[in-house]
Formats: structure tokens, C-alpha cells, sequence
């Protein structure tokens, strides 16, 4: 395993947790927008693909390119999301940083 797949696991792990903690907790809590269910939905959808990502890293997958390239596009959605609703920051650092990582990582990084 190299550094930047290392990296790229680091900031699967804390966007997963970043993002279930948020929606579990912050969104539930605050309701409105911050529940609206395609937003939601997608903080999920965002947690668990992290979560799939790195454990595809960790397990030395040789289809772990195509499944960061695929974390990379949910990341990126998740962070746009975020950011519209708002109040929400440390959910969009750690899904664009996750985001570039995984794309570095689809890329053959």
C-alpha cells in the first residue's frame, strides 16, 4: 500500500464518519432542509460508499479504481449539497477532500 492510497483510506474513513455523524445528528436535529430527502438520501449514499471505498483499498481490490471513481462523483455531490443547505462546513471539507482524493486515486495514483 502505497502513501497516497493510505491518504485516500484516511479520507474515505472520515468522510463516512463525517457524513453519518452529520445527517444522524446535526440534520435530524435542525430538520427543514437539512431533512429534505434527496439531500438526506444522499449524505447516505455519501457515507456508504466512503465506507466502501476504503474498505476496497484495504482489501487490495483490484477494482478499487473503479469504485473511488465512483466515490469521487458522490463526494462531489454530497459537498455541493451541503454547501447549498449550509451550516454545514465540515461535512463539505471532508467531502471535497475525500472527492480529491478519490479522484487521484481513479486515476491511477
Amino acid at each position: 500500500m502505497n502513501r497516497a492510497m493510505t491518504a485516500c483510506i484516511e479520507a474515505c474513513e472520515n468522510c463516512h464518519r463525517t457524513c453519518l455523524a452529520m445527517a444522524m445528528t446535526h440534520c435530524l436535529t435542525l430538520g427543514g432542509k437539512h431533512v429534505e430527502p434527496v439531500h438526506f438520501r444522499l449524505m447516505q449514499n455519501c457515507a456508504e460508499i466512503c465506507q466502501t471505498a476504503a474498505n476496497f483499498m484495504l482489501s487490495d481490490s483490484p477494482l478499487h479504481a473503479q469504485v473511488c471513481g465512483v466515490c469521487a462523483s458522490v463526494c462531489e455531490a454530497c459537498g455541493d449539497s451541503c454547501a447549498r443547505i449550509g451550516d454545514m462546513s465540515d461535512c463539505v471539507d471532508a467531502c471535497r477532500r475525500c472527492a480529491e482524493s478519490c479522484r487521484k486515486m481513479a486515476a491511477g495514483a
